[in-house]
C-alpha cells in the first residue's frame, strides 16, 4: 500500500514528498516502485500490539526500476543486490515506522551510490628521505659506540 499525495514530516522536521523519494541530487525514485508490507511487531505487548500491524518492511526492486540510470543500477546491484529491503519496527506507530523505513532506504541507496575518490599516493619529499637517513646513521653510531672496544 503506497503512501499517496501530500507531504509527511521526516527526521529533524524535514518534509518529504510522498510521491517520490529523493536519494541524492541525481537520483529520485517514485514511491510507486517501492513495495510496502505491514506485519505485527514481535515481542511482548498488550492488546494493541497483538492486533496492530506496525512493523514496516519496504523493498525496492533495483533491477526493474525505471527511475535509475544504467550506471546507478549497475552500482546498486553490485553493492546491494537486485532487491533492497529495509525494516522499521522501532515505533508503536505505523506512520512513524513508514517514515523511518523511507529514510533508511534513502540512506542505504545514497551510501551505495556514493563514489569514493581513488587515493593518489604522494611522493616522499627529499627532505624527509634525508632526515630518515640521518636519524638512521645516528642510531647506528649510537649502537656501535655501545659495543666492546676492539682488541689491539
Amino acid at each position: 500500500m503506497p503512501v499517496t499525495g501530500g507531504w509527511i514530516s521526516g527526521r529533524y522536521g524535514r518534509c518529504v514528498p510522498t510521491d517520490r523519494l529523493r536519494v541524492s541530487g541525481s537520483c529520485i525514485i517514485g514511491l510507486d516502485e517501492l513495495e510496502w508490507r505491514f506485519t505485527g511487531a514481535g515481542g511482548p505487548g498488550g492488546q494493541h500490539a497483538n492486533t496492530a500491524n506496525t512493523r514496516v518492511e519496504l523493498s525496492f526492486d533495483v533491477a526493474a526500476s525505471r527511475s535509475l540510470g544504467p550506471r546507478q543500477r549497475a552500482r546498486l546491484i553490485e553493492r546491494l543486490g537486485p532487491v533492497v529491503r529495509v525494516v522499521a519496527s522501532d515505533s508503536r506507530s505505523q506512520h512513524r515506522n513508514r517514515e523511518l523505513a523511507l529514510e533508511r532506504m534513502a540512506e542505504r541507496l545514497a551510501a551505495a551510490l556514493r563514489v569514493e575518490r581513488p587515493r593518489v599516493p604522494t611522493r616522499v619529499k627529499r627532505s624527509a628521505k634525508e632526515k630518515r637517513l640521518k636519524d638512521k646513521r645516528q642510531r647506528s653510531e649510537r649502537k656501535r659506540s655501545r659495543a666492546r672496544p676492539a682488541e689491539e
